[in-house]
């Protein structure tokens, strides 16, 4: 059923919010400087999602728990590591102007937005 999806994939987004938070406080503590507990959080994400995505293609796991793991708990816990699966996928098929537009493009076009929307911000 239709809401059942809803209901698991809210719980997992909880828990990637969760984890997202424990994570990055641990790492990054009290320190000021490079964002060390964000870094953390990206890269295990990442790491999360070759794992959950692996044994996926193997049905090792079903496509119920895939679906789960990585639109709610990936999604709530770090959107960067579907960028990266997405931009290795391109790589992987040879797609490499493609790759690399997604790339530059996602990342400057990110900090482009961030500053609009800091100064919008400010505006209102």
């Amino acid at each position: 059923m239709w809401w059942q999806k809803l209901i698991w994939l809210s719980v997992a987004g909880a828990v990637g919010t969760l984890a997202r938070f424990g994570l990055q406080g641990l790492v990054q503590g009290s320190r000021v400087g490079f964002p060390w507990g964000t870094f953390a959080v990206n890269i295990a994400g990442t790491f999360a999602f070759g794992v959950v995505w692996s044994l996926a293609d193997r049905t090792v796991i079903s496509p119920e728990f895939k679906t789960y793991a990585l639109i709610g708990f990936m999604g709530a816990f770090t959107t960067f590591s579907t960028f990266m699966f997405e931009s290795g996928s391109l790589i992987q098929d040879r797609e490499y102007l493609l790759a690399g537009a997604n790339m530059l493009g996602q990342n400057v076009t990110g900090i482009v937005f961030l500053f609009l929307g800091l100064a919008l911000g400010r505006i209102l």
